[in-house]
């Protein structure tokens, strides 16, 4: 284990690399060394993120396109645009780590890649040596990796909900997700669907059927378990600045009791520290601001719901990156993220 991990930032300047700052600078084996972005090359972070005025003297710098011109640094967090990173990785040096926040490395095949975001693939063989980060599932293969892509929020949210039931084999049929999300997970940059008279009392659906986060569930489910069920995804924009709520509903081959659902739960994540099992139904509030995802599952014969909430910009992505960081160097998974949300 290193004593002090050096980080570098690329793309500090949105949502993501500001939760990262937040995080990191807090973090007892962090050391920032450098963190870009272009548009604010020069000024101090703390002028970008107001909320950091008093914390840190750091600076942004550019974003060179060669980063072997960057200091030299143990693990590079990837907050950019997706499309960025997969231009950017492999001009890190050797020795360097690499934890994406993007979807450029999440789907393996290429195809289905390319059918979800809308652009090519061009770094195919780099793709081929990127581990995909839910620690909670994957914690051994984490721990050894050159190179991690950090799930999505949705699909963080949705794969956790799921994971249980799918290792169980007693799914059976459609498993229908009703996913809603907060305005932050459309990022910093104003958009109209974004801008607040028209985001703050509004509620609607978006990308049915074709929400980019499906086929990385879906790819993530293949390997928890014998995942034959076919899967409905609707996502939607909910009046609130941070979380992701996920309604899941599934049928078994088998009935089950509330008390023998809610066991398989807690049994599968025994050891996931930020995985909270709670009665009745989890609620954004209570996840917010916090690496946790919180869980509730009920039973009705043989239909099951399970409902799932956590902060998207925590455990949906910084959170969670800092979560693989401390695997990948072998520090106590929950350092510098065991912490409370607010109440209220």
């Amino acid at each position: 284990m290193l004593n002090s991990v050096k980080i570098g930032i690329l793309g500090g300047s949105g949502y993501g690399g500001s939760e990262l700052l937040r995080l990191l600078l807090f973090h007892p084996n962090a050391e920032i060394v450098f963190v870009t972005a272009n548009e604010h090359a020069g000024k101090p972070v703390s002028a970008v993120h107001r909320n950091l005025l008093g914390v840190t003297d750091l600076s942004f710098s550019p974003t060179p396109e060669d980063l072997s011109q960057l200091p030299e640094v143990d693990v590079a967090f990837f907050a950019m645009p997706h499309g960025a990173a997969m231009s950017l990785v492999g001009s890190l040096p050797k020795s360097t780590k690499a934890i994406d926040l993007s979807g450029d490395f999440r789907i393996d095949d290429v195809d289905v890649f390319e059918a979800a975001y809308g652009r090519p693939q061009t770094a195919d063989s780099l793709q081929k040596e990127f581990v995909y980060g839910i620690p909670e599932l994957f914690r051994n293969e984490i721990a050894e990796a050159q190179f991690i892509a950090n799930p999505g929020c949705f699909a963080t949210a949705t794969i956790l909900a799921l994971a249980p039931m799918i290792k169980s084999g007693l799914t059976t049929g459609k498993i229908i997700v009703d996913a809603k999300t907060g305005s932050s997970g459309s990022g910093a940059k104003a958009a109209a669907n974004t801008h607040h008279p028209q985001r703050a009392n509004s509620f609607y659906a978006y990308k049915p059927f074709t929400h980019q986060h499906l086929p990385e569930i879906e790819q993530c489910l293949n390997r928890v378990g014998n995942f034959t069920s076919s899967l409905v995804f609707m996502t939607h924009s909910m009046p609130v600045s941070r979380g992701i709520f996920a309604s899941c509903y599934m049928e078994t081959t088998s009935a089950l009791s509330n008390g023998e659902a809610r066991r398989l739960f807690e049994d599968h994540y025994a050891d996931s520290r930020f995985v909270r099992i709670v009665e009745t139904s989890p609620d954004i509030n209570w996840v917010k601001m916090t690496n946790y995802c919180d869980i509730a599952v009920h039973a009705s014969g043989k239909t099951i719901a399970v409902f799932s909430a956590l902060d998207n910009l925590v455990k949906g992505a910084a959170g969670q990156a800092v979560q693989n960081m401390n695997l990948m160097f072998g520090i106590e998974e929950t350092t510098g993220l065991l912490f409370p949300g607010t109440n209220p």
